[in-house]
């Protein structure tokens, strides 16, 4: 036991650093896990000891240890940005629809509505102009729009990093936003499949909708679908009805200056637009002919003279007549061919040259005689003897009120009604030649004056009619009654409800101004009532027909023998009546209309050839200043018929018949402001035939004694007519009759 307690080895700490013991064991201070206190001081009071060296190099080592840090932390949030973006992508991406199920939405359909020789009136339609593809439109259009929106189009992947970061600083550096930085593609995808919201989910869907729009289609594709959508400002999208709004052509003809001008105004369409200030459009045009002179799409000498060519000075609206006739279409294609799906082009019935012809005629006369005569407003329809609308103007300037007058203004025709009494009491046994005397009359307590009070005795009805007379007017209608005379004016095409009371026979009842020019077209084809219409035929941008006009047959309305003697007296109003001012070297007949205190005026008129009627009034309804229908109405419609039958065949009006008694008509005893032309003054003589005999109803009216010839009670009886009074007839009179 000694021995194994002498042979054991205790650990010792007392030797020296360098020394072993020979049994080969021993421990160091160095191999203590916590250092002595003694040995810790040993080393603090040695380092204060040492002199410092190397004080430039741990400076260094510092610096580059700040940027170390500064790195591994810009780094590390990196990273964790980038997780945190791809969880917004991610669950953003996860709230829209499968990508399997993306498509390009169908462009908003466009109507194109063109003449009848091809003649573009008008576009119509969400779009407003029909697409165009990139090779048919001006090349100058797309190399101005890449050149201010998207420069590095055809190099990037739907995103460009470079235009978001430059974006983004300039924005931080201006302390508000300033720009944007999406791309052509991010911008398409905006306008296919987004609202315009400014949020972070929408952000996040555009850049997700434009990567899967540079895998699916072409940069050509691309450019041409966003130019073809794009808004441009004042209702106009896509380029072709942008060209179109500003420029009045095809994008296939826009030149440098007005390409630039286009691509200036995507950066803010509606505060640009030439129609709302033509100066900023003009200097935001320039920066963009600058920005293709940066990127060599254009030379220093095409940039110049595009610069000094002149500013664009749009009008505020549309503006030309023929868009009342392109709104009046939009209004009937629902119940042609229902919901327009896709483009379609619609044929029309008008002809673009005598549009514009009646347009010129009715502003020219305003003009020179609205402020004069206290005139505001007209309007003009004519349709051919097939019922095609062949003009139609609904006022002054639709640029500034796009009112139809010609198809939704209701207004008393005055005299213009007055056909339609006449024809009834035909229908009923009259003729032109049957006499009646010119009088005063009471009806109740009604007296229908004449224009300035003069009276003019025994009259036929042919010299009534061409004369305008109110009282003869009056009489024929309490001898047929006043529903007979509204039988014979809805059956010859009125569709306004007309009030059957006596005062119907001076035109008190009101009506448009074209069903009352579609109820004169049987007077000039024979007879019959056709199918008034604007459209020939629909058909889809690739040819398809979707609605044809094939005519049909229009219905008899009218005998021959009542055409003709209607024809017969009409022609006495232009040529010896109250419209001698229409006459023109085509046979022509019509009727003048005025209502009370001159607040209508009207002349219907017609040839073989055409229909065409005109009104001039205010809309306010306020008095014109003495205007009648043998006035302006006359020389609008002489101005344009003359146009009209240009080249022309003459042919003469459907009926044979002739009147026979000699003409009553004195010159100067039509109103002095429908004194004739030089060229209209002189009218056929007519052989002499005894006045026939009508019985009125009991009323006693004049007529001729069978055995000595005299006239038999040259004045209406007592109990119908009255001592001669000049007096105005009020609405109110009309009205209750009283």
């Amino acid at each position: 036991m000694a021995n194994r307690k002498d042979s054991r080895i205790e650990p010792s700490f007392e030797a020296s650093p360098g020394a072993r013991s020979s049994a080969g064991f021993s421990v160091s201070e160095e191999d203590r896990v916590v250092p002595s206190n003694r040995k810790a001081a040993a080393k603090r009071k040695s380092s204060k000891a040492k002199p410092p060296r190397g004080g430039r190099g741990k400076s260094r080592r510092g610096v580059f240890g700040v940027l170390a840090r500064l790195f591994y932390w810009c780094f590390v949030l990196a990273i964790w940005g980038g997780i945190a973006t791809a969880g917004i992508v991610v669950y953003y991406g996860a709230k829209m629809p499968a990508a399997t199920t993306w498509a390009i939405p169908d462009r908003a359909p466009n109507i194109k509505i063109v003449s009848v020789d091809g003649q573009l009136l008008g576009n119509r339609g969400m779009s407003g102009g029909e697409a165009v593809g990139l090779h048919e439109m001006s090349p100058y259009i797309p190399e101005a729009v890449i050149a201010i929106e998207d420069r590095r189009f055809y190099s990037h992947f739907g995103i460009d990093p470079i235009g978001l970061s430059r974006a983004m600083v300039t924005n931080v550096l201006g302390g508000h936003f300033s720009q944007g930085g999406s791309t052509l593609t991010q911008q398409l995808a905006k306008n296919l499949f987004l609202t315009p919201d400014r949020t972070l989910e929408r952000k996040v869907q555009e850049v997700l909708l434009a990567l899967w729009l540079e895998h699916k289609h072409t940069k050509v594709q691309i450019l041409e679908m966003y130019l073809n959508r794009v808004y441009f400002g004042s209702g106009a999208y896509g380029v072709e009805a942008a060209s179109r709004r500003y420029f009045g052509k095809s994008a296939r003809d826009v030149t440098l200056s007005e390409a630039a001008l286009l691509a200036g105004l995507l950066k803010a369409p509606s505060r640009l637009s030439p129609a709302r200030d033509p100066k900023a459009a003009e200097q935001r045009s320039q920066l963009v002919l600058a920005a293709m002179r940066d990127e060599g799409k254009i030379s220093a000498k095409e940039m110049t003279t595009a610069m000094s060519a002149p500013a664009t000075r749009s009008p505020s609206y549309w503006t030309g007549s023929e868009n009342y006739v392109a709104d009046t279409i939009m209004e009937e294609l629902p119940d042609l061919i229902g919901d327009v799906r896709r483009d379609i082009v619609v044929d029309t019935t008008v002809d673009l040259t005598l549009q514009k012809l009646a347009e010129q005629s009715i502003r020219r006369l305003i003009d020179q005689s609205g402020k004069k005569l206290n005139v505001s407003q007209g309007a003009l329809v004519s349709i051919d003897n097939s019922g095609a609308v062949r003009a139609m103007v609904g006022g002054y300037d639709y640029s500034t009120s796009q009112f139809d007058r010609a198809s939704e203004a209701r207004r008393q025709p005055g005299s213009a009604f007055k056909p339609f009494v006449y024809m009834a009491a035909l229908e009923s046994g009259r003729t032109p030649d049957s006499v009646r005397n010119d009088a005063p009359i009471k009806i109740g307590n009604w007296t229908p004056d004449n224009y300035g009070g003069k009276y003019f005795g025994k009259v036929t009805l042919a010299t009534a009619l061409a004369k305008s007379l109110n009282s003869v007017a009056a009489q024929l209608t309490m001898e047929v009654g006043p529903n007979a005379v509204v039988e014979a004016a809805h059956r010859m095409g009125i569709q306004s409800e007309l009030t059957a009371n006596t005062s119907i026979a001076l035109g008190t009842s009101e009506v448009t101004p074209l069903e009352l020019t579609s109820a004169y077209v049987p007077f000039a084809n024979g007879g019959y009532k056709p199918d008034i219409h604007f459209i020939r035929r629909v058909t889809t941008s690739d040819g398809k027909v979707l609605y044809e006009n094939n005519g049909g047959g229009a219905p008899r309305v009218v005998k021959p023998d009542v055409v003709g003697m209607m024809n017969s007296m009409m022609t006495g109003t232009v040529e010896i009546g109250t419209a001698r001012k229409a006459a023109f070297a085509w046979p022509a007949a019509g009727k003048t209309g005025t209502s009370q205190n001159s607040r209508d005026a009207w002349f219907i008129g017609y040839t073989a050839n055409l229909t065409t009627g005109v009104w001039f009034g205010n809309d306010d309804g306020s008095a014109m200043k003495k205007v009648t229908g043998g006035a302006l109405p006359a020389q609008a419609w002489h101005e344009f018929m003359v146009a009209a039958h240009e080249s022309v065949p003459v042919r003469p009006l459907p009926g044979t018949w002739k009147s026979t008694p000699p003409d009553t008509i004195v010159p100067d005893e039509i109103p002095s402001d429908t004194a004739p032309p030089a060229a209209a003054t002189q009218s056929a003589s007519r052989p002499v035939r005894p006045a026939e005999t009508v019985d009125a109803g009991g009323l006693a009216m004049p007529g001729v004694d069978g055995t000595t010839g005299s006239i038999k009670h040259p004045v209406p009886p007592g109990n119908v007519g009255g001592p001669v009074k000049k007096r105005q007839t009020s609405i109110l009179d009309i009205l209750t009759g009283g």
